[in-house]
């Protein structure tokens, strides 16, 4: 059990660092479509206007659930916005260390379920192998399915499931290296 910590948390640490260079990094530009900042500025002030008063949250823009947002959604523009009527810092450090907790838990299971997979007699190929297509399929379709569904066009999706995908394949890695590199010994 103390192996399959150590893994996880290594694998923990290979997720949140790679996160960071994607996303805390100039890298992180890619992502975004990019508006001026005269637009921005009026953008801004009308989400405060109009969804201020309602408080965080994440909208769909029409409502498609009247028959009045149905037709608007038909026609055109669409948008989902995840809306925050406070501001907060750009590297806020307290989102950093919530989001490594998050990161570290999340590599803990990976070697839990590469940890299981060893106990059954797969080796070091069969737990990377299994790992990485599990990591490719979920961030797949939690990322790619949103440009499908919701038709919010591709490349910060892209994007999100190259940085995630490349997170988890590293934290199964990572957890797999050190779980088999101890038992070996």
């Amino acid at each position: 059990m103390i192996r399959s910590l150590i893994a996880g948390l290594l694998g923990g640490f290979a997720l949140f660092f790679t996160g960071f260079v994607f996303w805390g990094t100039p890298l992180a530009t890619l992502a975004y479509a990019r508006i001026d900042d005269s637009g921005a500025g009026r953008l801004q002030m009308a989400l405060a206007e109009v969804l201020g008063p309602r408080g965080t949250g994440t909208y769909l823009i029409p409502d498609p659930t009247t028959p009045a947002g149905t037709a608007l959604y038909g026609q055109g523009p669409v948008a989902m916005v995840h809306f925050n009527r406070s501001g907060f810092p750009v590297m806020d450090g307290g989102a950093l260390l919530a989001g490594l907790i998050l990161a570290l838990a999340a590599g803990v299971l990976i070697a839990l379920a590469l940890q299981t997979l060893a106990a059954r007699g797969a080796r070091f190929g069969e737990q990377v192998r299994t790992g990485l297509l599990l990591a490719i399929a979920v961030t797949g379709y939690g990322y790619l399915g949103q440009p499908i569904f919701n038709h919010h066009g591709w490349g910060h999706f892209i994007y999100a499931f190259v940085s995630d995908a490349t997170g988890f394949g590293l934290a199964v890695l990572a957890a797999a290296w050190f779980l088999n590199r101890r038992s070996a010994q």
